[in-house]
């Protein structure tokens, strides 16, 4: 094995089963963590040890976070701000070489520095060097537009002139060093040394080494002309100049530059550079540190912003609905119904905290645009089901058990207009069973319901739960019709995960000025909006979805033993497939659609399932676990029947019942005596205690004879 000793900062190397670190050091919110040499050492997927250099168990031991942007409040850009003293000499005086020898005796424009690059071009008979200093290409870039007239070129070099006037050099210097223009990858422009040496070499600026200075100070004359990715050739020859000038100026020798000359280039992986930019994540952080701190605070410069950002969770929310979708494009294709378009989003939070550790706003996730996790408003269908089921069992006359009519509803407007909601199968269902309605998804006996209820109670719930925008009080918000961002969705659904209690979702974990202090932020309220007893038996109806209602396919793919709760939603026309669930620690919220809103012919459990089930099964590691609350009663009762049942009898089911709400008659079997015994439980009453209950499904004596047979046949193999 490699001694620890011998790997680089900010490096590691692995051996066996044992991964040797060193680490570079960090200052954290709450503390300094020191640069260290680390051993982690594993027993299969476990961690067995964590030792120092001397051999020496480490109890905590934690790395530099992932950078994963900057923002220029300027322009409210992609940066990485470095100061001089953070730069390499090395890359200034390259640089000083290159592009501007006499920056330390200028005022703004050099005579002499022109006079130099005509003479060297025309030798040469290329374009081997400009005669623009720092100044003037800080003014352009900063200031201009990059069309070529005199009336632009007459205003630069004034402009620089002025520049000179107002600032010192050092100034000047390192705005440039953080202004001057490296490169475009999509969408996002590489401003700046420190962002371009993270991007091209994956590396911080104070690590590059003299080829990587060569290659970056040559592109500043033309970052997509000397690409070295597209035009490796190019970028090579551009950086064999820059050594040529580099000797020229006596900035490093002629052997050196020799030998650098007959290296590769040695930029990093291309996917690799992209892979640690979250243009999504990163435009949720801007927003809500514009929600959180005040723009004084947001203008001052070296700032650190500690988020929530977990790059496991977000590749796999990325890989997952990039899986998906390609898979219902092959799959519609394979069927000669060709999908195109399809496009999706994806929110993942902490259900402990409300935390954000994903956001993917299209499946083209490393490309900044529009960002459908924040701002795509689409219906929701069915995700907004839960809201009327809670109403209803906070108000305390329906149960899990309570029957509701699945059978054809008309209601008639004010404006004259009847609305009459079907079921997704077009088929009515008769008596059911409440939480079999929504583990069902039915769409006639929820809208009922919501009737019942009254809509502007539904609609209460709805904000309740955190939902801010307007929702209108029109009976087809029971069934979703409502407009929410996925964001909106996972703030909802986060309040259902955390047991009622409601709070923002945050991206944003502390900020630190310059001087490494926590800034102060606006308190943040946690507040119990809905009943915690209510919310537990909803959660109850919501499991039984995953388990064997609409997005039963879900434990195909997940590991043994991880219990969900979820839901999904599908819009009229199939135009929206949505799914909402969490697990003991994660909450997903996965969006698939078409910008266009086009048809997709997707349900939930068709097209944003499988994504939701594919990130889950990859990061989610606990189950939901049942703990009643206070207020609640958990009882076995029968389902068919709807009496006390016992556990081990047909049809038993332990469900839970706010206190003084569970059945108050025994079912056939109560688990208490033996079938044959004889023994006569009480006589139910006609109905079950519940708004719009129906009698029992058979009469007494025939459920009794019924169960006898079922216990009979279970232990013995046959009939009497």
């Amino acid at each position: 094995m490699p001694p620890a000793a011998r790997t680089a900062a900010g490096t590691y190397t692995v051996s066996g089963s044992t991964v040797s670190i060193a680490t570079r050091g960090f200052r954290f919110w709450d503390g300094e963590e020191p640069a260290r040499r680390l051993r982690v050492e594993f027993a299969g997927n476990s961690v067995r040890a964590v030792r120092d250099e001397q051999g020496t168990e480490v109890a905590l031991a934690r790395l530099e976070p992932v950078h994963i942007g900057g923002i220029y409040p300027a322009h409210n850009e992609d940066r990485i701000l470095v100061r001089v003293s953070d730069v390499p000499p090395l890359l200034i005086r390259t640089l000083m070489a290159v592009e501007d020898q006499n920056f330390d005796s200028h005022h703004g424009v050099s005579l002499k520095g022109i006079a130099r690059a005509m003479w060297v071009n025309v030798s040469s008979g290329a374009l081997e060097q400009g005669g623009s200093t720092l100044t003037q290409q800080l003014v352009k870039n900063f200031f201009l537009t990059r069309e070529r007239t005199i009336t632009r070129k007459l205003m630069e070099l004034a402009m620089a002139v002025v520049m000179e006037l107002r600032y010192s050099k050092e100034e000047i210097l390192e705005a440039y060093l953080n202004e001057i223009y490296l490169g475009q990858d999509g969408h996002r422009a590489i401003h700046g040394f420190g962002l371009a040496s993270h991007y091209y070499f994956n590396r911080p600026i104070n690590e590059l080494d003299t080829p990587q200075i060569a290659l970056l100070v040559g592109m500043v004359r033309g970052p997509s002309y000397y690409d070295p990715w597209r035009h490796p050739e190019r970028a090579r020859e551009r950086r064999d100049t820059v050594l040529a000038l580099m000797v020229d100026q006596q900035v490093i020798g002629t052997a050196e530059a020799a030998k650098i000359a007959a290296m590769p280039l040695g930029v990093g992986d291309r996917d690799q550079a992209r892979s640690k930019f979250y243009p999504a994540y990163l435009d949720l952080v801007r927003r809500q540190l514009r929600r959180d701190y005040s723009e004084e605070v947001l203008s001052s410069e070296g700032l650190q912003i500690f988020t929530g950002l977990d790059p496991a969770v977000q590749r796999a929310a990325e890989t997952s609905l990039q899986e998906t979708l390609a898979k219902i494009e092959n799959d519609a294709r394979a069927r000669g119904k060709p999908q195109q378009g399809l496009e999706g989003a994806v929110i993942v939070t902490r259900v402990d905290s409300g935390e954000v550790l994903a956001v993917v706003g299209g499946r083209n996730s490393r490309v900044a645009g529009f960002n459908r996790a924040l701002d795509a408003q689409r219906p929701v269908g069915s995700l907004m089901k839960p809201a009327v089921y809670l109403t209803a069992l906070e108000d305390g006359r329906y149960t899990l058990l309570t029957p509701l009519d699945d059978g054809p509803v008309a209601y008639k407007g004010a404006n004259g207009q009847v609305w009459r909601p079907r079921n997704y199968d077009r088929e009515d269902h008769g008596m059911v069973r409440l939480h079999r309605a929504l583990a069902q998804s039915y769409n006639q006996s929820t809208a009922r319901l919501g009737l019942e209820l009254g809509i502007e109670r539904v609609v209460d719930t709805i904000h309740r739960l955190g939902v801010e925008r307007e929702v209108p009080p029109l009976p087809s918000v029971a069934l979703g019709a409502v407009a929410l961002s996925p964001i909106e969705v996972a703030g909802m659904y986060q309040t259902i995960a955390s047991g009622g209690f409601s709070s923002p979702l945050s991206a944003i974990r502390e900020v630190m000025d310059a001087s490494g202090e926590p800034l102060t932020r606006y308190p943040v309220a946690v507040e119990q909006k809905v009943r915690q007893s209510a919310v537990y038996l909803l959660e109850y109806a919501l499991k039984e979805v995953v388990r064997s209602g609409t997005a039963r396919a879900a434990y195909n793919r997940l590991p043994s033993g991880l219990v969900v709760a979820g839901k999904t939603g599908t819009t009229d026309d199939q135009r929206d497939s949505w799914f909402a669930g969490y697990s003991g620690d994660l909450l997903a919220v996965v969006w698939i659609g078409r910008d266009d809103n086009g048809v997709t012919a997707l349900t939930g459990a068709t097209g944003a399932l499988p994504a939701w089930t594919g990130l889950m099964a990859a990061v989610s590691r606990e189950p939901r676990r049942a703990r009643a609350p206070g207020g609640v009663t958990e009882t076995w009762v029968d389902e068919a029947g709807g009496g006390l049942s016992g556990e081990g009898c047909p049809d038993a089911r332990l469900m839970p019942f706010l206190n003084g709400t569970e059945p108050d008659y025994d079912a056939a079997c109560t688990g208490s005596r033996w079938p044959w015994s004889g023994g006569k439980p009480a006589e139910a009453p006609a109905a079950a205690p519940a708004p719009g209950a129906a009698p029992p499904q058979q009469p007494r004596q025939q459920q009794e004879e019924k169960a006898r047979e079922t216990w009979w046949k279970r232990w013995f193999g046959g009939g009497r």
